[in-house]
Protein backbone atom coordinates (compact mmCIF):
# COMPACT_ATOMS: atom_id res chain seq x y z
CA UNK A 1 0.00 0.00 0.00
CA UNK A 2 1.24 3.56 -0.72
CA UNK A 3 -0.06 6.10 2.00
CA UNK A 4 -0.56 9.95 0.66
CA UNK A 5 -0.99 12.49 3.12
CA UNK A 6 -3.53 14.85 1.34
CA UNK A 7 -1.77 18.23 1.17
CA UNK A 8 -3.56 20.22 3.99
CA UNK A 9 -5.42 23.67 3.02
CA UNK A 10 -4.59 26.88 3.60
CA UNK A 11 -3.97 28.00 7.41
CA UNK A 12 -6.22 31.11 6.44
CA UNK A 13 -8.91 29.01 4.89
CA UNK A 14 -9.02 26.67 8.21
CA UNK A 15 -9.53 29.33 10.29
CA UNK A 16 -12.07 31.28 8.10
CA UNK A 17 -14.11 28.22 7.85
CA UNK A 18 -13.42 27.46 11.46
CA UNK A 19 -14.93 30.83 12.85
CA UNK A 20 -18.03 30.85 10.29
CA UNK A 21 -18.81 27.16 11.27
CA UNK A 22 -17.39 27.37 14.76
CA UNK A 23 -16.02 23.97 14.21
CA UNK A 24 -12.88 22.11 15.09
CA UNK A 25 -9.89 22.23 12.96
CA UNK A 26 -10.08 18.78 11.90
CA UNK A 27 -13.51 19.38 10.51
CA UNK A 28 -12.42 22.36 8.73
CA UNK A 29 -9.82 20.21 7.09
CA UNK A 30 -12.32 17.62 6.05
CA UNK A 31 -14.64 20.14 4.47
CA UNK A 32 -11.77 22.36 2.85
CA UNK A 33 -10.54 18.74 1.15
CA UNK A 34 -13.70 18.42 -0.28
CA UNK A 35 -14.10 21.80 -1.92
CA UNK A 36 -16.51 23.43 0.77
CA UNK A 37 -14.84 26.64 1.71
CA UNK A 38 -18.22 28.85 3.19
CA UNK A 39 -20.71 28.56 5.23
CA UNK A 40 -23.45 28.43 2.29
CA UNK A 41 -21.23 25.62 0.96
CA UNK A 42 -21.15 23.37 4.26
CA UNK A 43 -24.88 24.27 4.61
CA UNK A 44 -25.80 22.42 1.25
CA UNK A 45 -23.43 19.84 2.08
CA UNK A 46 -24.80 19.12 5.32
CA UNK A 47 -28.22 19.83 4.40
CA UNK A 48 -29.06 18.41 1.12
CA UNK A 49 -32.22 19.90 -0.47
CA UNK A 50 -34.35 18.61 -3.66
CA UNK A 51 -34.84 22.28 -4.14
CA UNK A 52 -31.34 22.70 -5.16
CA UNK A 53 -31.70 19.71 -8.47
CA UNK A 54 -31.49 21.07 -11.62
CA UNK A 55 -34.03 21.79 -14.38
CA UNK A 56 -34.35 18.68 -16.29
CA UNK A 57 -35.06 20.46 -19.27
CA UNK A 58 -31.69 22.09 -19.50
CA UNK A 59 -30.06 18.65 -20.60
CA UNK A 60 -30.20 18.56 -24.83
CA UNK A 61 -33.45 17.02 -26.09
CA UNK A 62 -35.44 16.78 -23.21
CA UNK A 63 -37.96 18.95 -24.35
CA UNK A 64 -38.11 16.70 -27.56
CA UNK A 65 -38.79 13.99 -25.33
CA UNK A 66 -40.94 14.94 -23.31
CA UNK A 67 -43.01 16.21 -26.19
CA UNK A 68 -42.91 12.50 -27.77
CA UNK A 69 -44.00 10.64 -24.74
CA UNK A 70 -46.79 13.07 -24.43
CA UNK A 71 -47.97 12.11 -27.64
CA UNK A 72 -47.23 8.82 -27.41
CA UNK A 73 -50.04 8.95 -24.41
CA UNK A 74 -52.34 11.05 -25.57
CA UNK A 75 -52.44 8.84 -28.71
CA UNK A 76 -52.41 5.42 -26.09
CA UNK A 77 -49.81 4.23 -28.06
CA UNK A 78 -48.07 0.97 -26.71
CA UNK A 79 -45.06 2.23 -25.04
CA UNK A 80 -41.93 -0.27 -24.40
CA UNK A 81 -39.55 0.52 -21.27
CA UNK A 82 -36.48 -1.07 -22.12
CA UNK A 83 -33.21 -1.00 -20.24
CA UNK A 84 -29.67 -3.12 -19.36
CA UNK A 85 -30.06 -6.48 -17.22
CA UNK A 86 -27.91 -4.71 -13.88
CA UNK A 87 -28.97 -2.34 -11.36
CA UNK A 88 -28.60 0.40 -13.23
CA UNK A 89 -30.72 -0.90 -15.78
CA UNK A 90 -33.26 -2.55 -13.91
CA UNK A 91 -34.10 0.54 -11.28
CA UNK A 92 -34.41 2.75 -14.43
CA UNK A 93 -36.39 0.07 -16.24
CA UNK A 94 -38.88 -0.03 -12.80
CA UNK A 95 -38.20 3.68 -12.02
CA UNK A 96 -39.52 4.55 -15.94
CA UNK A 97 -42.26 2.00 -16.13
CA UNK A 98 -43.82 2.53 -12.84
CA UNK A 99 -44.25 6.25 -13.36
CA UNK A 100 -45.51 5.67 -16.82
CA UNK A 101 -48.52 2.94 -15.29
CA UNK A 102 -49.95 5.89 -13.61
CA UNK A 103 -50.97 7.63 -16.71
CA UNK A 104 -51.55 4.72 -18.82
CA UNK A 105 -51.90 0.91 -18.62
CA UNK A 106 -49.95 -0.33 -21.99
CA UNK A 107 -47.31 0.12 -20.67
CA UNK A 108 -44.69 -2.98 -21.03
CA UNK A 109 -40.66 -3.54 -20.00
CA UNK A 110 -38.36 -5.45 -21.78
CA UNK A 111 -34.92 -6.73 -20.34
CA UNK A 112 -32.08 -7.79 -22.70
CA UNK A 113 -31.09 -12.39 -21.71
CA UNK A 114 -27.28 -11.75 -21.02
CA UNK A 115 -26.58 -14.65 -22.34
CA UNK A 116 -28.84 -14.67 -25.29
CA UNK A 117 -28.80 -11.28 -26.67
CA UNK A 118 -26.18 -9.58 -24.43
CA UNK A 119 -25.53 -5.70 -23.14
CA UNK A 120 -27.67 -3.16 -24.69
CA UNK A 121 -30.56 -2.39 -27.29
CA UNK A 122 -30.46 -5.44 -29.23
CA UNK A 123 -32.52 -6.63 -32.76
CA UNK A 124 -34.02 -8.91 -30.87
CA UNK A 125 -35.96 -6.77 -28.62
CA UNK A 126 -36.91 -4.73 -31.57
CA UNK A 127 -38.48 -7.05 -33.54
CA UNK A 128 -40.39 -8.07 -29.99
CA UNK A 129 -41.42 -4.63 -30.03
CA UNK A 130 -42.24 -4.91 -33.68
CA UNK A 131 -44.58 -8.08 -33.35
CA UNK A 132 -46.65 -6.39 -30.31
CA UNK A 133 -47.23 -3.26 -32.11
CA UNK A 134 -45.18 -1.13 -30.03
CA UNK A 135 -44.15 2.51 -31.78
CA UNK A 136 -41.77 4.24 -28.68
CA UNK A 137 -39.05 2.37 -27.24
CA UNK A 138 -37.50 3.99 -24.08
CA UNK A 139 -34.42 2.91 -23.73
CA UNK A 140 -32.12 3.32 -20.10
CA UNK A 141 -28.78 3.00 -19.13
CA UNK A 142 -27.83 1.96 -23.27
CA UNK A 143 -28.05 2.71 -26.82
CA UNK A 144 -26.07 5.76 -26.55
CA UNK A 145 -23.85 4.34 -29.46
CA UNK A 146 -26.93 1.64 -30.62
CA UNK A 147 -26.38 3.33 -34.38
CA UNK A 148 -27.54 0.63 -36.51
CA UNK A 149 -30.18 -1.27 -34.33
CA UNK A 150 -32.02 2.62 -33.50
CA UNK A 151 -31.62 2.66 -37.60
CA UNK A 152 -33.11 -0.67 -37.51
CA UNK A 153 -36.06 0.04 -35.44
CA UNK A 154 -36.74 4.00 -37.11
CA UNK A 155 -37.25 1.26 -40.63
CA UNK A 156 -40.23 -0.50 -38.79
CA UNK A 157 -41.71 2.39 -38.11
CA UNK A 158 -40.63 2.45 -34.26
CA UNK A 159 -39.52 5.87 -32.39
CA UNK A 160 -36.39 5.41 -29.77
CA UNK A 161 -35.64 7.52 -26.78
CA UNK A 162 -32.60 7.41 -25.39
CA UNK A 163 -31.48 7.65 -21.54
CA UNK A 164 -27.86 6.95 -21.43
CA UNK A 165 -24.72 8.24 -18.90
CA UNK A 166 -22.19 6.20 -20.91
CA UNK A 167 -19.69 8.44 -23.23
CA UNK A 168 -20.71 8.53 -26.18
CA UNK A 169 -18.87 7.53 -29.66
CA UNK A 170 -18.07 10.49 -32.50
CA UNK A 171 -21.86 9.90 -33.94
CA UNK A 172 -25.48 9.69 -31.48
CA UNK A 173 -28.20 7.25 -32.98
CA UNK A 174 -30.99 8.90 -34.81
CA UNK A 175 -33.43 8.48 -31.88
CA UNK A 176 -35.95 11.09 -31.58
CA UNK A 177 -34.21 12.04 -28.36
CA UNK A 178 -30.34 11.04 -26.95
CA UNK A 179 -30.31 12.01 -23.22
CA UNK A 180 -27.29 12.08 -21.95
CA UNK A 181 -25.23 14.60 -20.21
CA UNK A 182 -21.65 12.80 -21.65
CA UNK A 183 -22.89 14.84 -25.01
CA UNK A 184 -20.33 17.45 -25.91
CA UNK A 185 -23.22 19.81 -26.95
CA UNK A 186 -25.30 19.19 -23.65
CA UNK A 187 -25.50 21.85 -21.25
CA UNK A 188 -26.64 19.65 -18.40
CA UNK A 189 -25.02 21.48 -15.60
CA UNK A 190 -24.23 17.93 -13.71
CA UNK A 191 -22.07 15.39 -15.77
CA UNK A 192 -22.11 12.36 -13.23
CA UNK A 193 -25.90 10.93 -13.24
CA UNK A 194 -26.26 7.55 -13.50
CA UNK A 195 -28.64 5.32 -16.03
CA UNK A 196 -31.26 5.61 -13.74
CA UNK A 197 -30.48 9.22 -12.77
CA UNK A 198 -30.84 10.16 -16.44
CA UNK A 199 -34.14 8.21 -16.51
CA UNK A 200 -35.60 10.03 -13.06
CA UNK A 201 -34.52 14.19 -14.79
CA UNK A 202 -36.95 12.56 -17.78
CA UNK A 203 -39.64 11.58 -15.08
CA UNK A 204 -38.84 14.93 -13.63
CA UNK A 205 -39.83 16.91 -17.06
CA UNK A 206 -42.78 14.93 -17.62
CA UNK A 207 -44.01 15.46 -13.93
CA UNK A 208 -43.60 19.02 -14.61
CA UNK A 209 -45.99 19.23 -17.52
CA UNK A 210 -49.07 17.97 -14.99
CA UNK A 211 -48.45 20.55 -12.36
CA UNK A 212 -46.60 18.35 -10.19
CA UNK A 213 -43.23 19.04 -7.98
CA UNK A 214 -40.14 17.17 -6.96
CA UNK A 215 -41.89 16.03 -3.35
CA UNK A 216 -44.58 14.62 -5.41
CA UNK A 217 -41.62 11.98 -7.07
CA UNK A 218 -39.86 11.24 -3.53
CA UNK A 219 -41.27 7.59 -3.98
CA UNK A 220 -38.98 6.87 -7.04
CA UNK A 221 -36.13 8.08 -4.92
CA UNK A 222 -34.97 4.38 -3.49
CA UNK A 223 -34.33 3.21 -7.16
CA UNK A 224 -32.03 6.16 -7.59
CA UNK A 225 -29.70 5.76 -4.62
CA UNK A 226 -29.32 1.76 -5.54
CA UNK A 227 -28.44 2.91 -8.78
CA UNK A 228 -25.70 5.75 -7.54
CA UNK A 229 -24.15 3.63 -4.97
CA UNK A 230 -24.18 0.17 -7.48
CA UNK A 231 -23.43 2.23 -10.74
CA UNK A 232 -20.35 3.90 -8.44
CA UNK A 233 -20.92 7.44 -9.85
CA UNK A 234 -19.79 10.26 -7.81
CA UNK A 235 -21.53 11.11 -4.80
CA UNK A 236 -21.36 14.89 -5.12
CA UNK A 237 -23.42 17.25 -6.60
CA UNK A 238 -27.61 15.69 -7.49
CA UNK A 239 -26.09 12.25 -6.64
CA UNK A 240 -25.39 13.72 -3.06
CA UNK A 241 -29.11 14.81 -3.18
CA UNK A 242 -30.81 11.61 -4.82
CA UNK A 243 -28.80 9.81 -2.49
CA UNK A 244 -29.19 11.52 0.85
CA UNK A 245 -33.14 11.05 0.17
CA UNK A 246 -32.98 8.02 -1.23
CA UNK A 247 -31.24 6.15 1.38
CA UNK A 248 -34.36 8.04 3.84
CA UNK A 249 -37.16 6.07 1.52
CA UNK A 250 -35.34 2.93 1.79
CA UNK A 251 -35.10 3.22 5.45
CA UNK A 252 -38.61 4.65 6.39
CA UNK A 253 -40.88 3.97 3.50
CA UNK A 254 -39.11 0.94 1.29
CA UNK A 255 -40.93 -0.26 -1.83
CA UNK A 256 -42.19 -4.01 -1.00
CA UNK A 257 -39.36 -5.36 -3.32
CA UNK A 258 -36.62 -3.61 -1.01
CA UNK A 259 -39.07 -4.76 1.81
CA UNK A 260 -38.83 -8.20 0.87
CA UNK A 261 -35.23 -8.33 0.01
CA UNK A 262 -34.42 -6.66 3.74
CA UNK A 263 -36.22 -9.50 4.93
CA UNK A 264 -34.47 -12.02 3.89
CA UNK A 265 -30.85 -10.17 5.14
CA UNK A 266 -32.85 -9.31 8.38
CA UNK A 267 -30.94 -5.27 8.30
CA UNK A 268 -32.70 -2.60 9.09
CA UNK A 269 -31.20 0.93 8.86
CA UNK A 270 -29.02 0.73 5.50
CA UNK A 271 -26.22 3.08 4.73
CA UNK A 272 -25.15 3.44 1.33
CA UNK A 273 -22.38 0.78 1.52
CA UNK A 274 -25.52 -1.51 2.34
CA UNK A 275 -27.19 -0.79 -0.49
CA UNK A 276 -23.93 -1.62 -2.55
CA UNK A 277 -23.47 -4.91 -0.43
CA UNK A 278 -26.79 -6.31 0.47
CA UNK A 279 -29.43 -4.75 -1.91
CA UNK A 280 -27.23 -4.38 -4.82
CA UNK A 281 -25.84 -8.22 -5.76
CA UNK A 282 -29.35 -9.37 -5.20
CA UNK A 283 -30.75 -7.37 -7.61
CA UNK A 284 -27.69 -8.16 -9.83
CA UNK A 285 -28.09 -11.88 -9.26
CA UNK A 286 -31.24 -12.03 -11.02
CA UNK A 287 -29.37 -10.74 -14.78
CA UNK A 288 -26.34 -12.51 -13.87
CA UNK A 289 -27.69 -15.95 -13.26
CA UNK A 290 -31.46 -16.20 -14.51
CA UNK A 291 -32.82 -12.82 -16.01
CA UNK A 292 -33.13 -9.82 -15.28
CA UNK A 293 -36.66 -9.87 -15.70
CA UNK A 294 -37.13 -11.09 -12.30
CA UNK A 295 -35.49 -8.05 -10.75
CA UNK A 296 -37.82 -5.99 -12.18
CA UNK A 297 -40.68 -8.03 -11.22
CA UNK A 298 -39.14 -7.40 -7.88
CA UNK A 299 -39.20 -4.13 -7.84
CA UNK A 300 -42.65 -2.93 -9.00
CA UNK A 301 -44.28 -5.70 -7.10
CA UNK A 302 -46.71 -4.18 -5.26
CA UNK A 303 -48.07 -7.66 -3.28
CA UNK A 304 -45.95 -8.06 -0.41
CA UNK A 305 -46.74 -12.14 -0.58
CA UNK A 306 -45.45 -12.54 -3.82
CA UNK A 307 -42.26 -10.01 -3.79
CA UNK A 308 -42.07 -12.23 -0.29
CA UNK A 309 -41.81 -15.05 -2.77
CA UNK A 310 -39.89 -13.59 -5.58
CA UNK A 311 -36.98 -12.31 -2.79
CA UNK A 312 -36.14 -16.07 -2.03
CA UNK A 313 -35.61 -16.51 -5.61
CA UNK A 314 -33.13 -13.75 -5.66
CA UNK A 315 -31.78 -15.02 -2.71
CA UNK A 316 -30.89 -18.50 -4.08
CA UNK A 317 -29.95 -16.65 -7.42
CA UNK A 318 -27.49 -14.76 -5.18
CA UNK A 319 -26.27 -17.74 -3.37
CA UNK A 320 -25.68 -19.56 -6.75
CA UNK A 321 -23.64 -16.39 -8.21
CA UNK A 322 -21.25 -16.45 -4.76
CA UNK A 323 -20.52 -20.11 -5.25
CA UNK A 324 -19.99 -19.50 -9.42
CA UNK A 325 -18.19 -16.67 -8.60
CA UNK A 326 -15.60 -17.91 -6.00
CA UNK A 327 -15.18 -20.91 -8.39
CA UNK A 328 -14.21 -19.38 -11.22
CA UNK A 329 -11.73 -16.74 -9.58
CA UNK A 330 -9.78 -19.84 -7.97
CA UNK A 331 -9.66 -21.25 -11.73
CA UNK A 332 -8.93 -17.77 -13.25
CA UNK A 333 -5.78 -17.03 -10.80
CA UNK A 334 -4.78 -20.71 -11.20
CA UNK A 335 -4.79 -19.39 -15.14
CA UNK A 336 -2.56 -16.84 -14.55
CA UNK A 337 0.10 -18.88 -12.05
CA UNK A 338 0.27 -21.61 -14.51
CA UNK A 339 0.96 -19.57 -17.86
CA UNK A 340 3.56 -17.61 -15.18
CA UNK A 341 1.85 -14.46 -15.87
CA UNK A 342 1.97 -12.63 -12.86
CA UNK A 343 4.86 -9.86 -13.87
CA UNK A 344 2.84 -8.75 -16.53
CA UNK A 345 1.01 -5.35 -16.39
CA UNK A 346 -2.23 -6.65 -17.45
CA UNK A 347 -4.10 -9.35 -16.48
CA UNK A 348 -6.23 -11.16 -19.38
CA UNK A 349 -7.88 -14.37 -18.60
CA UNK A 350 -10.00 -16.75 -20.78
CA UNK A 351 -12.15 -19.66 -20.23
CA UNK A 352 -15.12 -20.48 -22.54
CA UNK A 353 -17.02 -22.06 -19.98
CA UNK A 354 -16.72 -19.43 -17.33
CA UNK A 355 -20.38 -18.01 -16.48
CA UNK A 356 -20.69 -14.87 -18.62
CA UNK A 357 -23.17 -13.69 -15.82
CA UNK A 358 -20.01 -13.47 -13.08
CA UNK A 359 -16.79 -12.74 -15.53
CA UNK A 360 -17.58 -8.53 -14.16
CA UNK A 361 -17.02 -9.57 -10.39
CA UNK A 362 -14.24 -11.99 -11.23
CA UNK A 363 -12.70 -9.24 -13.15
CA UNK A 364 -12.91 -6.80 -9.94
CA UNK A 365 -11.41 -9.46 -7.37
CA UNK A 366 -8.68 -10.23 -9.75
CA UNK A 367 -8.21 -6.56 -9.99
CA UNK A 368 -8.13 -6.65 -5.81
CA UNK A 369 -5.46 -9.48 -6.34
CA UNK A 370 -2.70 -8.33 -8.50
CA UNK A 371 -3.59 -4.79 -8.62
CA UNK A 372 -3.47 -4.31 -12.73
CA UNK A 373 -6.06 -3.51 -15.30
CA UNK A 374 -8.01 -6.81 -15.80
CA UNK A 375 -9.95 -8.34 -18.59
CA UNK A 376 -12.02 -11.70 -18.32
CA UNK A 377 -12.93 -13.34 -21.86
CA UNK A 378 -16.02 -15.99 -21.57
CA UNK A 379 -17.28 -17.81 -24.84
CA UNK A 380 -20.77 -15.86 -26.05
CA UNK A 381 -22.64 -17.31 -28.86
CA UNK A 382 -19.70 -17.45 -31.62
CA UNK A 383 -18.04 -14.36 -30.23
CA UNK A 384 -16.06 -14.18 -26.74
CA UNK A 385 -17.13 -11.78 -24.30
CA UNK A 386 -14.72 -9.70 -21.81
CA UNK A 387 -15.46 -7.56 -18.80
CA UNK A 388 -12.90 -4.92 -17.97
CA UNK A 389 -11.71 -3.56 -14.69
CA UNK A 390 -9.13 -0.84 -13.88
CA UNK A 391 -6.84 0.23 -10.96
CA UNK A 392 -7.41 3.79 -9.55
CA UNK A 393 -6.05 6.45 -11.80
CA UNK A 394 -6.36 4.80 -15.04
CA UNK A 395 -8.33 4.94 -18.10
CA UNK A 396 -9.55 1.33 -19.49
CA UNK A 397 -12.48 2.95 -21.86
CA UNK A 398 -8.98 4.93 -23.39
CA UNK A 399 -6.48 1.40 -23.26
CA UNK A 400 -10.03 -0.27 -25.06
CA UNK A 401 -10.06 2.54 -27.54
CA UNK A 402 -6.66 2.07 -28.49
CA UNK A 403 -6.81 -1.67 -29.38
CA UNK A 404 -10.02 -1.12 -31.13
CA UNK A 405 -9.01 -2.93 -34.60
CA UNK A 406 -9.19 -6.25 -32.20
CA UNK A 407 -12.44 -4.98 -31.06
CA UNK A 408 -15.81 -5.65 -32.20
CA UNK A 409 -17.77 -3.76 -29.91
CA UNK A 410 -17.07 -1.88 -26.65
CA UNK A 411 -18.44 0.59 -24.21
CA UNK A 412 -18.46 1.49 -20.54
CA UNK A 413 -16.00 4.20 -18.16
CA UNK A 414 -12.81 5.35 -16.61
CA UNK A 415 -13.19 1.90 -14.32
CA UNK A 416 -15.24 -0.54 -15.66
CA UNK A 417 -16.39 -1.48 -19.58
CA UNK A 418 -17.45 -4.38 -21.69
CA UNK A 419 -16.65 -5.71 -25.17
CA UNK A 420 -16.64 -8.41 -27.50
CA UNK A 421 -14.14 -9.94 -30.34
CA UNK A 422 -13.49 -12.54 -32.20
CA UNK A 423 -12.31 -15.41 -31.02
CA UNK A 424 -9.24 -15.40 -34.05
CA UNK A 425 -8.59 -12.00 -32.68
CA UNK A 426 -7.89 -12.90 -28.88
CA UNK A 427 -4.81 -13.57 -28.68
CA UNK A 428 -3.55 -10.18 -30.60
CA UNK A 429 -5.81 -8.11 -28.54
CA UNK A 430 -4.67 -9.43 -25.05
CA UNK A 431 -0.98 -8.59 -26.51
CA UNK A 432 -1.91 -5.05 -28.09
CA UNK A 433 -3.64 -4.07 -24.18
CA UNK A 434 -0.39 -5.41 -22.66
CA UNK A 435 1.52 -2.88 -25.24
CA UNK A 436 -1.15 -0.43 -24.84
CA UNK A 437 -1.26 -0.12 -20.51
CA UNK A 438 2.66 -0.87 -20.59
CA UNK A 439 3.26 2.44 -22.69
CA UNK A 440 0.99 4.86 -20.28
CA UNK A 441 0.54 3.74 -17.09
CA UNK A 442 1.96 5.45 -14.68
CA UNK A 443 4.15 2.46 -12.22
CA UNK A 444 2.92 3.85 -9.18
CA UNK A 445 -0.80 3.37 -10.29
CA UNK A 446 0.03 -0.53 -9.88
CA UNK A 447 0.70 -0.12 -6.23
CA UNK A 448 -3.06 0.59 -4.26
CA UNK A 449 -3.07 3.82 -2.62
CA UNK A 450 -4.76 5.02 0.80
CA UNK A 451 -5.42 8.78 0.53
CA UNK A 452 -4.82 10.20 4.03
CA UNK A 453 -7.19 13.27 4.88
CA UNK A 454 -5.42 13.99 7.65
CA UNK A 455 -3.40 12.93 11.02
CA UNK A 456 -4.18 12.12 14.62
CA UNK A 457 -3.68 11.74 18.25
CA UNK A 458 -6.11 8.82 19.42
CA UNK A 459 -7.02 11.49 22.13
CA UNK A 460 -8.80 13.51 19.53
CA UNK A 461 -11.18 10.62 18.45
CA UNK A 462 -14.69 11.23 20.84
CA UNK A 463 -18.03 11.40 20.42
CA UNK A 464 -18.32 14.84 19.01
CA UNK A 465 -16.22 14.06 16.12
CA UNK A 466 -17.71 10.58 15.36
CA UNK A 467 -21.20 12.71 14.96
CA UNK A 468 -19.58 14.85 12.61
CA UNK A 469 -18.05 12.55 10.51
CA UNK A 470 -21.23 10.80 10.24
CA UNK A 471 -23.03 13.88 8.55
CA UNK A 472 -20.56 13.48 5.99
CA UNK A 473 -22.57 10.42 4.53
CA UNK A 474 -23.00 9.35 2.35
CA UNK A 475 -20.00 8.21 1.00
CA UNK A 476 -18.60 7.26 -2.11
CA UNK A 477 -16.38 8.53 -5.14
CA UNK A 478 -16.06 11.95 -4.82
CA UNK A 479 -17.17 12.06 -1.09
CA UNK A 480 -15.04 9.58 0.72
CA UNK A 481 -15.27 8.03 4.04
CA UNK A 482 -12.99 10.35 6.22
CA UNK A 483 -9.41 8.45 6.34
CA UNK A 484 -6.92 9.16 9.35
CA UNK A 485 -3.89 8.20 10.19
CA UNK A 486 -1.84 7.94 13.48
CA UNK A 487 2.28 6.90 14.33
CA UNK A 488 4.06 6.27 17.42
CA UNK A 489 1.01 3.42 18.28
CA UNK A 490 1.76 0.32 20.92
CA UNK A 491 -0.28 -2.69 21.55
CA UNK A 492 -1.58 -2.86 25.04
CA UNK A 493 -1.33 -6.16 25.35
CA UNK A 494 -4.59 -7.49 24.08
CA UNK A 495 -4.32 -7.59 20.86
CA UNK A 496 -4.55 -10.68 18.73
CA UNK A 497 -5.61 -12.37 15.20
CA UNK A 498 -9.56 -13.18 15.24
CA UNK A 499 -11.30 -15.17 12.89
CA UNK A 500 -12.37 -18.89 11.91
CA UNK A 501 -8.67 -18.70 9.89
CA UNK A 502 -7.33 -15.77 11.73
CA UNK A 503 -7.02 -13.53 8.83
CA UNK A 504 -8.44 -10.76 11.02
CA UNK A 505 -6.78 -8.58 13.40
CA UNK A 506 -7.90 -7.23 16.49
CA UNK A 507 -5.65 -4.44 17.94
CA UNK A 508 -6.11 -2.73 20.94
CA UNK A 509 -3.76 0.62 20.40
CA UNK A 510 -2.66 2.81 23.18
CA UNK A 511 -1.10 6.44 22.44
CA UNK A 512 0.03 8.42 25.61
CA UNK A 513 -2.11 6.49 27.92
CA UNK A 514 -4.99 7.09 25.74
CA UNK A 515 -6.65 3.49 24.47
CA UNK A 516 -8.95 2.68 21.52
CA UNK A 517 -9.55 -0.32 19.81
CA UNK A 518 -9.70 -1.22 16.25
CA UNK A 519 -10.73 -4.00 13.76
CA UNK A 520 -8.47 -4.85 10.73
CA UNK A 521 -10.18 -7.43 8.20
CA UNK A 522 -7.79 -9.31 6.52
CA UNK A 523 -4.86 -8.10 8.17
CA UNK A 524 -3.66 -10.74 10.66
CA UNK A 525 -0.36 -11.59 9.28
CA UNK A 526 0.52 -7.90 10.22
CA UNK A 527 0.53 -9.00 13.55
CA UNK A 528 3.80 -9.26 13.97
CA UNK A 529 4.37 -5.47 12.85
CA UNK A 530 2.76 -4.61 16.27
CA UNK A 531 3.41 -7.64 19.01
CA UNK A 532 6.03 -7.19 22.05
CA UNK A 533 4.77 -3.52 22.00
CA UNK A 534 7.18 -2.36 19.04
CA UNK A 535 5.78 1.17 17.95
CA UNK A 536 3.55 0.97 15.07
CA UNK A 537 1.79 3.55 12.50
CA UNK A 538 -1.90 3.19 11.17
CA UNK A 539 -4.34 4.05 8.81
CA UNK A 540 -8.18 4.05 9.47
CA UNK A 541 -11.71 5.05 9.12
CA UNK A 542 -13.73 5.49 12.64
CA UNK A 543 -16.61 3.74 13.25
CA UNK A 544 -19.54 2.91 15.55
CA UNK A 545 -19.72 -0.70 16.71
CA UNK A 546 -22.73 -1.77 18.84
CA UNK A 547 -22.57 -4.82 21.14
CA UNK A 548 -24.72 -6.45 23.80
CA UNK A 549 -26.64 -2.67 23.58
CA UNK A 550 -23.46 -0.70 23.96
CA UNK A 551 -21.74 1.74 21.07
CA UNK A 552 -18.69 2.81 21.38
CA UNK A 553 -15.98 4.19 18.60
CA UNK A 554 -14.00 1.83 17.07
CA UNK A 555 -10.95 2.31 14.61
CA UNK A 556 -11.77 0.32 11.42
CA UNK A 557 -8.06 -0.15 10.21
CA UNK A 558 -7.14 0.06 6.24
CA UNK A 559 -3.05 -0.74 6.73
CA UNK A 560 -0.41 -1.03 9.64
CA UNK A 561 3.24 -0.21 8.91
CA UNK A 562 6.48 -0.41 11.94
Amino acid sequence: MRWTLKAKPEPEKIASLQDALQIDEIVATLLLQRGIETYDEAKTFFRPSLNDLHDPFLMADMDVAVDRIELALSKSENILVYGDYDVDGTTSVALMSSYLRTKQDNIATYIPDRYDEGYGISYKGIDFAHDNDFSLIIALDCGIKAIDKVAYAKDKGIDFIICDHHRPGDKLPAAVAVLDPKRDDCDYPFKELCGCGVGFKLVQALASKDGKTIDDLIEYLDLVATAIGADIVPIVGENRALAYFGLQVINTQPRIGFKAILKEVKKEKLTITDVVFIIAPRINAAGRMKHGNHAVTLLTETDINFAADCAVDIEQFNTDRKETDKRITEEALKQIEENDEQDRLTTVVYNENWHKGVIGIVASRLTETYYRPTLVFTKSGNKLAASARSVKGFDVYNALEACAEHIEQFGGHKYAAGLTLKEENYKAFKQAFEDVVTATIDSNLLTPEIKINTKLQLHQINDKLMRIVKQFAPFGPGNMTPVFMSDNLQDSGFSKRVGEDKSHLRVTATQNGFNITGIGFGLGDKFNLIENRTPFKAVYSIEENVWNGTTTIQLKLKDIKA
